[in-house]
Order: structure tokens, then sequence, then C-alpha cells
């Protein structure tokens, strides 16, 4: 069975595997063991609500409980910006006419922007190819929100998710190479590395302070601001189905597009019923749903047969003993 659990120190190997298999541009998983502990020290604080609830960083892991073998990773950010800018570009319309001369323009610009400050995130989302199929993928990205929905009052009314930018099969970065690299003169994993690993103050120092006029950009620049990587355009879909939607940012980088969305109207946040636990041998139902505690602490999520009679789920006693829930116990369900 698939579960959805916190990640912990113990799984450093499994989030370094992930971390390499991601490639370039994935800033959330940098090939960097010594970031990927720090990360997963504090993953474990804030399952643990050892650390202020705006400091916390849920990271989670998709592991086959038969195995134990971890083939994923989704995370949950409670606030962006609050030590650390957290910079976009923001996509202006601009409009400039000459009635004298019956012309019209529109212009796009690139402004630099610090607009989500206090935001929650959602985001580091990647598996394994082997189990991009079979429901996996929809597992792990609707436990974040089942994790936000448990104790909403945790995380910011608006949440966000940056999703990667295009690069070509070769790893190239069509914006980085004609845009962000003129203000950033460095290689793009290492401006990548800083972004993660220190108060971005060289991005305040080196990024562009007056707007980028778009129709001056090399084409191959153009054509990918606001896109998704390859990679990216099933996690993409399922931001969509979320309600997530563009909010006219993108990355600095990669020009990769930001997505929002109000924390109470996410489709999962909103639609999952809490429900109270009752454990039979047999489990009629035609579909599986999606289950997971009710709490912060301890998190888990499955995707299992359940039976709604009320405001009573029935599950079997496997399920049960994978969300570590007994009779009597709530869980919150999204059919």
């Amino acid at each position: 069975m698939l579960v959805v659990r916190p990640a912990g120190p113990g799984d450093l190997d499994s989030l370094l595997e992930l971390a390499i298999l991601s490639g370039p541009g994935f800033t959330s998983l940098p090939e960097d063991p010594d970031q990927l502990s720090e990360r997963l020290d504090l993953s474990r604080e804030s399952f643990m609500g050892k650390i202020e609830a705006q400091e916390r960083w849920y990271t989670l892991m998709l592991e086959e409980s038969d195995t134990g073998d971890v083939d994923g990773v989704g995370s949950v950010k409670a606030a962006v910006g609050l030590h650390r800018p957290f910079f976009s570009f923001r996509v202006v319309n601009n409009t400039q006419s000459s009635p004298s001369l019956g012309i019209k323009l529109e212009q796009k610009t690139l402004v630099l922007v610090n607009e989500c400050t206090g935001w929650s995130e959602v985001g580091s989302l990647f598996l394994k190819a082997d189990r991009r199929k079979g429901g996996a993928g929809r597992l792990l990205s609707q436990s974040r929100y089942m994790l936000i929905g448990a104790e909403p009052e945790l995380f910011a009314d608006t949440v966000l998710a940056e999703l990667r930018g295009v690069f070509t099969p070769d790893g190239a970065c069509p914006f980085w190479d004609h845009v962000a690299h003129k203000f950033f003169p460095m290689e793009f994993d290492e401006a990548d590395r800083m972004t993660g690993s220190t108060d971005k103050q060289f991005i305040l120092d080196l990024a562009p302070r007056h707007p980028i006029y778009v129709e001056l950009l090399p084409e191959p620049a153009r054509a990918v601001i606001g896109k998704v990587h390859p990679q990216g355009v099933p996690a993409m879909a399922l931001l969509e189905s979320e309600g997530f939607r563009p909010n006219g940012l993108v990355d600095i980088f990669d020009a990769g597009p930001t997505v929002s969305c109000q924390r109470d109207n996410i489709r999962t946040v909103r639609d999952a019923r809490r429900l109270t636990v009752r454990i039979e041998t047999e489990v009629e139902a035609e579909l599986p749903s999606l289950i997971s505690t009710d709490h912060v602490t301890g998190f888990r999520a499955v995707r299992q047969k359940a039976a709604i009679d009320d405001d009573t789920v029935i599950l079997n006693a496997e399920t049960a003993a994978a969300l570590k829930v007994r009779a009597g116990d709530t869980v919150r369900v999204k059919s």
C-alpha cells in the first residue's frame, strides 16, 4: 500500500536520490546532503510542533508500506518571505498609444517584486518515473492539501505553488541564458543553490532595478515566459484541478509560472469531511477514497476503499493500520 507520511532524518538517502533524479531547476531539491539533512531536521521539528508555526516546513514522503521504498516527495511551507525575500518577476501589461497616429501598442514588462510575503507554499512534488501512473502523483499532491485542511489555522489564507520553467533536453535554460544570466554572472546551479542556502542578498544586489521590456528579449526567452517544464505539466494539471490559477508572477531565473489559490477554496481542503472510524473486515465501496488523519502531528494519508455511513467511515484493518488509527478516531475523507 502507498502511504504518505512525515519525512525525518532517516530519509536522507532517499531524499538525495530523489533530488538527483529531479534534475536542474528544482530549487527545493538541491543535490546537497547538508541542505537536505537540515531540511529533514526542520521537517521533524515542524511535525512535532517544536518551532513557531510560520517557521515550519513540512516534508512528506510517499512510501510503499510493503517494501519501505520511498518513491516520491512533496512539501508544504507554512509561510514564505518572512526572513528571506520571495522574489518574482511580475508580468505587467502596459498600453501605449498615439491618437494622432492612430497607433496603440500593448507592451509587456517584467518587474522585480516581493509580493507573496506570509503566503503558504506547496511544492517539492516529485516522483520516480515508474510511479507517475496509477494515481500515486495525485495521492501525494492531494496529501499536502489534506495536511493543510487538518489544521488550517497553521497556514496562510493564500497558498501558492511555483512550477519549474522550461529547460532544453541538454539541460540549458533559455530564460536564464538570455536574460537572468546577464544580471547574475554565474552558473545556473550556483544561483539556484544560493537561492536556497543564503539570505538572497545577492539578488537584491544584482537583480534589475528597472522593468525589462519583453519585446526586446530574444525569441527563445520570450517563448518560455510563464511556461512549464514538460515534466511539470502533470503537476500543473493537478494544481488547476484543485483551483489554483496563474497570478501573473514568474520565477526570476527560469520564468516558470507561479499559481495561487485561497486556502479555503482549494478543492481538497474544502471538500474533505471529518468522520469517525469504524473498522470492519469487509468494506463495500466502488471507488477508493482519499483518507488522512485529522491532525498535523503524525500525519498520514492513503487512497483506499472506504464506506461512508452518515458521520462514520468504515475502513478495513489494513487501512486503519496504515493510518495508525483505531475505531472511534477521527479522520478526514474525500471521496
